[in-house]
């Protein structure tokens, strides 16, 4: 557990502190009324209703997993819906590194492979299986069960294995070809190699045009690592200096050093940096966990949205570890670190869900299954209220997948120019990245989605469960300008202070903590319902005029996640009839700590009819109830009152219970009054307070 967490932001007062310290868009408020004399005489603590529990990716292993309730997409029977994706796996060595698999046990410099050796002519069917095939390395996960999850069974996947084929040239001609690393080659040798086109050349001279015309993708496993996965872990972590890394992690040619830059550092051992990295052309290493994501973007035409966490000034990451497109895609047991192996067993065996945009953009969806709301629209037609079951959930025909409000107004102004006084879809103020690190960077996103996420299926291995709100663009990215992202979706961050945990420790001792940048610091980014759940339950966003609330949660029979949301316009509360009414019956007797004392809240007001049009398909059910916030104190000391949220949705013409645990402790009155105050969050002047008597034994 995040060590943080567990002292400070369970005490709700320093919750509502953290608050009032914070943005005026952070919302938190501590509702529960307790004598801390009292509560030091008996009281006990309620737990929270939907408590946060953050896993960290370090501590996670293979026992995390959770299956999908009541399906498994890796089931080879599971036809596809919509499309099924033929893939040709193609295996490929070079004269200078054979493939990792065919190794004795952890014999190579980087300690694989991490099985016994296979032989290289069934070194392509391996990886295939491996991949795709339920083998008992991978868990029995698949590529396959990983894309028929993702889309409720519409995409599935079929791998064919074809090679092994021996490359023409040597690894490092392929593999020094980005970051400036082309001088880093032995000399008098060209870098010069295209790795997918020579292995294409060699798979179609065998295959024949024919049959490779009749694959969808290829995907391209050459021998060796992935950079990604050993620059860091074979570079700064394994070596103190540059000038520390011994001949055999260095170049070939004695005369060259024995470091070459890397993406994201200025050195790494040459041996790390000889390695290809990773690319959208799906070519991928023996070590690589990430082709999901590099079928992402050849099947679907989706383009990257992770940061660089090692440059400075540091940015932010955009989605983190709830995305396939950012680091998400490093997601599995024992966490990014553990990229390394052969085969991908751990960090990178099994990425995050896919986020609402992109399921909406790869129609993984039907239109029924997402909620639709215009900012404007809310103004008129008042406060919505829909229940969201989570993503890797089937939701049904008439189910909700997620919450989309969009930013009305006019498009973002080109790049270059202006933007301080524009007027654009997304009313933001603009700060600067560069100088400040949770900056979003220009005000251009076009629109909110709200969706829950729960441990199951691919995810897992996501940090922790609860709802996801995240701001999106229409668009990729904009290019152009020092500023500018190359983001698409930004992550509300429910916790953006530094989590202030360890990274890593150099060879001589030093600690290394994670940036501010690192994507982990969204590990605890999720909203969840009530009091006390160590994270916060609402956030209004007041330029856009917009407040969103996690109103409940509850796992439904089948043990799906699901979560009641709200959201609201600052500029109006539609056309609906506001009011409410408390009813408190007669005494309680309070014989042991956090006895019931229930008051019974109405809804007085009325619906009102409203244009569908608004929000361009029919939201009336979902604008059936009222929203209140709830409050509770004691008039004498010693006692001790809690509730369990503060929040609470009631339909029109409806009642809900509300539960108050009431606590006498020792030397208290044999009597006092619980209060509780409710009012609208529609029409806060509509507002009402109840008593009722309560009695020690």
């Amino acid at each position: 557990m995040l060590k943080h967490r567990s002292r400070t932001l369970l005490d709700p007062r320093f919750a509502l502190a953290l608050a009032c310290l914070g943005s005026s868009s952070w919302i938190s408020c501590a509702l529960v009324a307790a004598d801390d004399g009292a509560a030091s005489q008996g009281a006990v603590r309620l737990p929270p209703l939907d408590p946060q529990h953050v896993r960290d990716q370090d501590e996670m292993d293979w026992t995390d997993y959770r299956a999908v309730p009541g399906v498994d997409w890796a089931d080879p029977s599971l036809v596809p819906l919509v499309r099924t994706i033929h893939v040709a796996l193609i295996a490929a060595d070079f004269d200078d590194q054979p493939f990792v698999l065919t190794l004795p046990k952890k014999s190579d410099r980087f300690g694989n492979p991490q099985v016994d050796p296979v032989g290289r002519a069934k070194v392509p069917a391996f990886y295939a299986e491996y991949w795709n095939g339920r083998s008992a390395l991978h868990h029995g996960h698949t590529v396959n069960e990983y894309w028929m999850e993702q889309s409720h069974g519409r995409v599935g996947l079929v791998f064919d294995a074809f090679g092994p084929y021996r490359m023409p040239k040597h690894l490092y001609q392929y593999g020094l070809h980005e970051f400036g690393q082309e001088s880093a080659g032995p000399s008098g040798v060209s870098i010069d190699g295209e790795l997918a086109q020579d292995c294409d050349g060699l798979w179609r001279a065998d295959a024949g045009p024919a049959i490779a015309a009749s694959y969808d993708q290829v995907i391209r496993i050459f021998a060796g690592y992935d950079e990604t996965g050993v620059w860091q872990e074979f570079g700064e972590m394994k070596f103190q200096t540059r000038d520390d890394i011994p001949a055999e992690w260095g170049s070939p040619d004695p005369t060259m050093p024995r470091w070459a830059p890397t993406r994201f550092a200025p050195w790494t051992s040459w041996k790390a940096a000889s390695m290809p990295w990773s690319s959208s052309a799906i070519i991928a290493s023996e070590s690589s966990g990430s082709i999901a994501h590099e079928l992402a973007h050849a099947a679907f035409f989706v383009v990257n949205n992770y940061n660089n966490p090692f440059a400075q000034p540091y940015r932010r990451a955009g989605s983190g570890p709830w995305d396939i497109m950012d680091r998400g895609s490093f997601n599995g047991p024992g966490g990014p670190h553990d990229r390394w192996q052969v085969p991908a067993l751990k960090g990178g065996a099994m990425p995050s869900g896919v986020m609402l945009r992109q399921r909406m953009k790869f129609q993984f969806l039907e239109p029924s299954n997402v909620l639709h709301l215009s900012r404007e629209g809310l103004a008129k037609s008042g406060l919505v209220v829909a229940e969201v079951i989570a993503r890797a959930a089937e939701p049904g025909p008439d189910g909700l997948a997620g919450i989309v409000v969009h930013l009305d107004g006019e498009p973002v102004p080109l790049a270059g120019t202006d933007v301080s006084g524009a007027t654009t879809q997304d009313r933001t103020p603009w700060v600067d990245p560069a100088t400040d690190p949770l900056s979003p960077g220009i005000p251009d996103y076009s629109y909110y989605t709200l969706e829950v996420v729960q441990r199951v299926g691919m995810d897992s291995f996501c940090p922790d469960s609860g709802v996801l709100l995240a701001k999106n663009k229409d668009w990729a990215s904009l290019t152009g300008g020092p500023n500018q992202f190359l983001m698409f979706t930004w992550v509300i961050d429910a916790h953006p202070e530094d989590m202030d945990r360890l990274d890593f420790v150099r060879p001589h001792g030093e600690p290394v903590m994670r940036s501010i940048a690192d994507y982990r610091q969204l590990n605890d980014a999720l909203f969840h319902a009530g009091l006390d759940s160590g994270s916060l339950y609402e956030w209004q966003d007041a330029p856009n005029r917009l407040h969103f609330y996690v109103i409940d949660a509850r796992k439904d029979a089948a043990g799906n996640l699901r979560y009641s949301l709200g959201v609201r316009s600052l500029d109006g509360s539609g056309p609906q009839l506001r009011g409410l009414g408390v009813v408190a019956s007669g005494p309680v007797h309070v014989r042991s700590p956090n006895t019931s004392c229930s008051f019974e809240l109405l809804n007085t007001g009325a619906a009102a009819p409203t244009d569908p049009l608004l929000h361009g398909q029919d939201t009336n059910t979902c604008l059936a109830s009222d929203l209140y916030r709830i409050s509770v104190t004691v008039d004498e000391p010693g006692w001790t009152v809690q509730l369990q949220n503060a929040l609470v949705a009631v339909p029109f013409g409806g009642a809900k219970n509300i539960a108050v645990a009431v606590t006498r402790g020792r030397g208290a009155s044999s009597s006092a009054r619980v209060i509780l105050t409710a009012s609208s969050e529609s029409d806060p002047g509509k507002k009402v307070t109840a008593t009722r008597t309560v009695f020690g034994p």
